[in-house]
């Protein structure tokens, strides 16, 4: 096997071997990259979620951190924190049993509640991550005669959550061809449901939703739409891709998780009363999983701070402007980004590598993505910026890669084209 070509994808399930041949395989593969200095992955951190990090193996030195998905810094806000403390001090450790069989308390209840009036609904239901919200709902929701309509940018979670069920997709935020996805399976299936990312993870753009609940409406379908990326940083108050196109009422299943704004972990599923019941007893990733531990009392913080103290939401966008503005005028490709992420678009999964290694040689920690979380050409160094990054640290972002430019011509001024194949 070519490892300097290959992907985490080329070791799932290799002919003529079982798993041990496969994890072998796979060992030498990260041997082969870290040889090169182009395994990033998996860094140990020796600091919170913080602008800038310590990384073991790195002694005396410090990196601005692109990696965390806590845009508004509620991780280390204080107040979350306190909360998070007396959520303990209140109820202990843990939750010790799932949510049917004693594990619901009253934080989950609250919770609940808080997070379905954030969207303006009447009820919603939790779980231990915004992964299993996904892919346990759709589990629950759609089966064998039923049929799943997804945007070929939606999460793995809800591809996942389609393992059971039909499934067709359409192009990423292609109007044309999911109107004709509708129309060609009319009347074919007991259910259709349209599954949509809010902000989508990797392409780092919005959801056309308008125009998503406009066709689904018209051909007799349903909508589902995560959107984990877009709460607390799109829409006048933070409600998210929801907020921005005032369809509060009009999506059937709203899911997200609390890991990214709101600075904890775990997930939720806002939709019909009589729909939320269902799944508390049918998803099975919630009735067969330990709740979430009373430090998640937290998260009722978190919402609160949403309107409380939306300064944050303004600073995170005056750093998404200078992030995204710096890396335009450098001649990046930073793709369709309008969103707290943002991509450079390398085009090719070795220079994507090397290209990443030069950003920590510089002291700017970045994730490379590479397929199959997207397609081989699409090859791109992804940095999630936050309301507590400094300007100053911005900067030092944009100096490296102007540095890192200089070294590989990466951008258009250098004649970089993606790679066509």
């Amino acid at each position: 096997m070519d490892f300097e070509q290959a992907s985490f994808k080329d070791f799932e399930d290799i002919e003529g071997m079982d798993f041990y041949g496969w994890a072998e395989q796979f060992d030498q593969y990260v041997k082969n990259w870290d040889s090169r200095g182009h395994w990033n992955y998996r860094q140990e951190s020796l600091s919170g979620c913080l602008p800038e990090i310590e990384l073991a193996g790195h002694p005396g030195r410090s990196f601005v951190a692109m990696v965390f998905n806590d845009y508004l810094g509620f991780t280390q806000h204080p107040k979350v924190k306190a909360a998070a403390v007396a959520g303990i001090g209140r109820y202990g450790a843990g939750a010790a049993a799932s949510p049917a069989i004693g594990g619901h308390f009253s934080y989950h209840r609250e919770i609940e509640e808080k997070i379905a009036k954030f969207f303006q609904r009447d009820s919603a239901v939790l779980f231990t991550t915004g992964y299993t919200a996904n892919s346990a709902t759709i589990q629950s929701l759609l089966k064998i005669q039923d049929l799943a309509i997804v945007d070929m940018g939606i999460h793995a979670s809800m591809y996942e959550g389609c393992g059971h069920t039909n499934i067709k997709m359409f192009p990423h935020n292609d109007m044309n061809r999911l109107e004709r996805v509708l129309q060609e399976t009319q009347g074919k299936y007991r259910t259709r449901i349209v599954i949509v990312d809010g902000v989508y993870s990797q392409p780092a753009d919005m959801v056309k939703l308008d125009e998503v609940v406009k066709l689904a409406n018209h051909y007799g379908a349903y909508t589902a739409m995560d959107d984990a990326h877009g709460v607390g940083v799109i829409g006048k108050t933070g409600r998210g891709v929801i907020e921005w196109y005032d369809l509060f009422k009009d999506i059937d299943i709203i899911t997200g998780t609390f890991s990214k704004t709101f600075g904890h972990l775990g997930g939720y599923v806002v939709a019909e009363p009589k729909v939320v019941n269902y799944l508390k007893f049918q998803a099975r990733q919630h009735i067969f999983s330990v709740s979430a531990t009373p430090a998640s009392a937290c998260i009722l913080e978190s919402i609160d701070l949403i309107d409380k103290e939306p300064q944050w939401r303004s600073k995170l966008w005056e750093n998404i402007h200078r992030l995204k503005n710096g890396l335009d005028s450098l001649g990046l490709d930073t793709g369709n980004t309008q969103s707290a992420i943002i991509p450079v678009m390398t085009g090719k999964p070795d220079l994507n590598a090397e290209v990443c290694r030069l950003l920590m040689e510089a002291g700017i920690y970045a994730n490379q993505i590479g397929y199959p979380a997207v397609a081989r050409k699409n090859a791109r160094i992804r940095m999630s910026v936050m309301a507590t990054h400094t300007p100053e640290q911005m900067d030092k972002v944009l100096n490296a890669f102007e540095w890192v430019d200089n070294k590989l011509k990466i951008s258009k001024k250098h004649g970089h084209q993606k790679e066509n194949a």
